[in-house]
């Protein structure tokens, strides 16, 4: 069986001239350099990486990582996934799951009704949306914050949302109106 890996940010841009990169952290646990992490680009294999060095620059992690030493090399890495082993992480605490154990599960309102299935996270925005797929394969964006997520079930592949009001409107109106 084939080692399970978390995808837990993304290489952005460098960051000046000596290597460094910016980095899209997910992960609700700051990072660390002590860490074991492996990029991958595209579908290819994970290959392991060692961070050298971390800070902050305006809230957002830069890192350092061995064999990258210039601007030119760091550009070259841009959009890889950092990723760690499954095997490394705590599990998850009641009620709390992995993006990574949640995608393609069903996402339903509080009533039983189907939204659609959750397929990504888009971490882009200032806070990471849900894009959820529903019948016909309309994409819905929807705020993953915790007053809108009313149960997570890994074991039985299932979401409960409570959205705002109006939001699913937008989305899944046939503009019959």
């Amino acid at each position: 069986m084939a080692e399970a890996f978390v995808h837990m940010g993304t290489l952005g841009r460098p960051h000046g001239i000596s290597g460094e990169i910016a980095l899209n952290w997910f992960a609700v646990a700051p990072f660390s350099c002590s860490g074991e992490y492996f990029l991958q680009a595209g579908d290819r294999p994970p290959v392991p990486v060692r961070v050298l060095s971390v800070h902050l620059h305006k809230d957002r992690p830069l890192i350092r990582i061995e064999g990258i030493e210039d601007r030119t090399a760091a550009a070259a890495l841009t959009g890889r996934k950092v990723l760690v082993r499954r095997s490394s992480l705590p599990e998850p605490a009641d009620g709390e799951a992995y993006v990574s154990d949640l995608l393609g599960c069903g996402v339903f309102l509080e009533d039983g009704t189907l939204v659609g299935r959750f397929d990504h996270v888009e971490h882009s925005v200032a806070r990471p949306v849900w894009a959820i797929v529903a019948e016909g394969g309309r994409e819905i964006l929807f705020p993953a914050e915790p007053d809108f997520i009313l149960s997570l079930d890994v074991a039985a592949r299932r979401i409960v949302i409570a959205p705002p009001p109006g939001l699913l409107d937008i989305y899944l109106d046939d503009g019959a109106n």
